[in-house]
């Protein structure tokens, strides 16, 4: 049996506060493959050619500052930790972006990340993926098996910089995960991508990123380019504690890259609220249990609900809560036991797992026989 309970009330709360609005024409982009995704609510607003393998160039640093973080993190490395340049370290072309090392100069981590990140060089990636997995060959191994676990289904790494490899690729679905990652599990570093410039060597380089220049509310990512590849981005902006990321993949030109990223991020902006339904661990429904040592469950996530929606049409939103009866002890906390469901103008939306709260052991003997003879008697004479 199913039990659907209805939500209009929540929701009707939300539209009367909601004012029609005009919502705007997404952009169409020249850009070979762009995608924009809502942070606050794990939600892809617009995307074209989201999951073509396209070169990543410079975007795949993204996951050596990844790699590199959760070293820190592990303890394996440390920020203020000083490491010598290899004399035989490996070769970095005047045509690639450098930070300048030099060998046989003591630098530290903590350098090395702002030399990535910032100035994108070429010099710090090498030396870092040399760092943290013993060799180039262990550290791309360690981003391959990373960008698996992140679920990153489109993307192969050949290289720690980018450099072009057939067996070096990406899509733009991925860099966004990979992005998100990047802003959810290391918050205290994310800063370094804001800065606008930064000085080695006696060398002030520039970040690449326009947004920076262009978008009072940006706050960093990366930026990448090679022949092949063309230009891209990944640019996030943040407006009202409310995250957006653009990814732009084989732009034509740095400049179109940039504005191609604005305005993505100007559209969801402007063309979307993003709205918290639920706080983490707030009960969505109340739900009996039988042969439990508790009658009845809560229901609800183990983080908050944010919904993504259109301006102007929460009244057109409905919601459902669909689960499976009975439902039947012992109950693990954290366990799904429903769905909650959401439709727009009558066609399907969004929809998330519902989660028990709490855990209900099973109940004695007696207590279980006595509620085996109710639901019996329920399902010969149901209600």
């Amino acid at each position: 049996m199913k039990a659907i309970l209805s939500f209009l009330c929540l929701l009707a709360s939300f539209a009367a506060h909601a004012l029609p609005l005009d919502i705007p024409e997404p952009p169409v982009l020249e850009a070979k493959s762009y995608l924009l995704y809502d942070f606050s609510s794990n939600q892809i607003l617009l995307d074209h050619n989201a999951d073509e393998r396209m070169e990543p160039a410079s975007l795949t640093k993204l996951m050596t500052a990844y790699l590199t973080f959760s070293a820190i993190r592990q303890g394996k490395l440390h920020l203020n930790q000083s490491v010598t340049v290899p004399q035989d370290a490996p070769r970095v072309t005047n045509g690639e972006s450098r930070m300048l090392l030099k060998p046989g100069q003591t630098v530290t981590i903590d350098e090395l990340l702002h030399g990535l990140i910032v100035q994108s060089g070429n010099d710090a990636a090498h030396l870092l993926a040399i760092e943290v997995g013993g060799n180039e060959a262990q550290f791309v191994a360690m981003m391959n098996r990373e960008a698996q676990r992140l679920g990153m289904k489109g993307t192969h790494f050949a290289n720690p910089v980018g450099m072009p490899d057939a067996e070096h690729y990406s899509t733009a679905r991925d860099l966004s995960i990979l992005a998100a990652a990047v802003v959810r599990d290391f918050p205290e570093y994310y800063p370094i991508f804001k800065l606008k410039e930064y000085t080695f060597n006696n060398v002030s380089q520039a970040n690449r990123n326009r947004l920076l220049w262009l978008d009072p509310y940006a706050d960093g990512m990366k930026t990448g380019h090679t022949e092949s590849a063309g230009f891209c981005l990944v640019g996030s902006a943040l407006r009202d504690k409310r995250r957006l990321i653009a990814v732009v993949l084989g732009a034509a030109s740095d400049s179109e890259r940039a504005s191609d990223s604005q305005k993505l991020l100007n559209y969801g902006f402007q063309a979307f609220d993003a709205v918290k339904f639920y706080q983490n661990s707030q009960p969505v429904v109340h739900m009996r249990v039988w042969k439990g040592t508790e009658s009845h469950v809560d229901l609800g996530f183990r983080q908050d609900l944010v919904l993504t929606i259109p301006k102007g049409k929460y009244a057109e939103l409905k919601a459902s809560v669909e689960t499976r009866q009975p439902i039947i002890a012992p109950v693990e906390s954290g366990q799904q036991l429903g769905i909650l469901r959401f439709t727009l103008d009558g066609k399907p939306y969004a929809q998330f797992p519902l989660l028990a709260l709490d855990s209900v052991a099973q109940a004695n003997v007696f207590s279980r026989g006595w509620d085996s003879v109710r639901l019996l008697i329920m399902k010969y004479n149901p209600l």
